[in-house]
């Protein structure tokens, strides 16, 4: 199954919200699903890119206009990843789900919001992941 998630870029001043597609192994129908999908599918994509980048990948270099758009959103890399360590998948949606239930991010399902791990959700449409941010200060 596909869906459609969309992704906000930090500091992008152009489009800074893009669609990006991924590719589930399944088909979820609640909240939990989603969640433990789209994040296999994210340690899926990671991993293999690990995996390409060992495979003696010749000399990366960027395009002026790559750079220029990574100078806009305040970081020019070339993607590279120093880690060599595969992430684990069961500890990552464990997380993922914890961060859910402790408010650290939203989902919603074309501007609907999905507040529940157990909240139906609709096969077709387009799923926005939405990370909140602590503002720092004293409480009172």
């Amino acid at each position: 199954m596909e869906i459609i998630v969309n992704i906000k870029h930090m500091g992008k001043r152009k489009k800074s919200v893009e669609p990006r597609t991924y590719r589930l192994l399944t088909t979820p129908s609640t909240v939990r699903e989603l969640i433990l999908a789209v994040v296999e599918a994210g340690v899926r994509e990671y991993n293999e890119r690990l995996e390409e980048q060992g495979a003696g990948e010749l000399i990366k270099c960027l395009t002026k206009q790559e750079i220029e758009d990574k100078a806009e959103s305040g970081k020019v890399s070339l993607g590279v990843l120093y880690g060599e360590k595969k992430t684990d998948l069961k500890q990552a949606q464990d997380n993922a789900i914890q961060c859910f239930e402790d408010g650290i991010y939203r989902i919603f399902q074309d501007e609907k919001p999905l507040e529940r791990l157990d909240d139906v959700i609709g096969q077709k449409g387009i799923f926005t992941f939405v990370r909140l941010t602590m503002l720092s200060g004293r409480m009172w």
